[in-house]
């Protein structure tokens, strides 16, 4: 019994070994394997040319974009160049009308005048004599004036009455062209009975007016501030 339960013993201890057969490798089968490891490289050798196609595509897209933008740049700043030649080419025509209206006026004035004399030359010595004297709104004499107040004074020397304002000035006597104006003729600026300043034409395009504040009692060209019309009481 002792030896009989040894044996059973021993061969339960003993391993029990089992043999696996690994299958062949045929030709088939390295055939396929071949074409798996080529369709697999063929599919990576696809996916860096389409990676490479997208990235180029990208970088056309956005060196497109960035010529779109520069055009649009250079599109703005030659629309921006064009219209300040404009201005500036329309600046210079009114700057050359001004010009020409200046000159032309100043040639009309000068070219009429005549030689003060009788109740002129009066009109006039008076004129001159108040130059230098301080300009006050409102102030009628003897050493301020405002404008209207030093040419109705001016012709009260000569018994002609004039009245007191510009506006109402520029109404007196009867109108004449600035390209005919004499020595001794009103001048108004502003509209015929709305005349702001007025001051008298004293010959060679030159006029004499209580100017403003700060200039009084002056004689000044007609090109400088041409005047609006005229008008003669004398």
């Amino acid at each position: 019994m002792a030896a009989a339960g040894a044996s059973a013993s021993a061969s339960a201890a003993e391993p029990v070994t089992q043999t696996i057969e690994l299958p062949t490798l045929t030709a088939d089968m390295s055939a396929q394997v071949a074409q798996s490891a080529a369709a697999t490289q063929q599919a990576a050798a696809n996916y860096e040319l389409r990676a490479e196609r997208d990235a180029a595509a990208a970088k056309a897209a956005a060196e497109a974009k960035k010529d779109l933008a520069e055009a649009k740049k250079k599109a703005e700043a030659k629309k921006k160049a064009a219209e300040a030649a404009r201005k500036a080419a329309a600046e210079r025509a009114n700057r050359s009308t001004e010009r020409a209206t200046l000159s032309a006026s100043a040639s009309a004035s000068t070219s009429v005048s005549a030689p003060a004399s009788g109740s002129v030359a009066t009109v006039i010595a008076f004129l001159k004599a108040q130059v230098g004297d301080a300009y006050v709104m409102g102030a009628t004499g003897p050493n301020a004036w405002d404008c209207s107040s030093l040419v109705q004074a001016a012709y009260k020397q000569v018994g002609v009455d004039l009245p007191r304002v510009s506006q109402d000035q520029s109404m007196a006597g009867t109108d004449v062209p600035l390209s005919s104006i004499q020595v001794g003729d009103i001048l108004y600026w502003g509209g015929k009975g709305s005349a702001y300043h007025v001051g008298v034409y004293i010959g060679n395009g030159q006029y004499l007016d209580a100017a403003n504040p700060s200039k009084g009692v002056v004689i000044q060209d007609l090109s400088g501030y041409p005047a609006s019309g005229a008008v003669r009481v004398l």
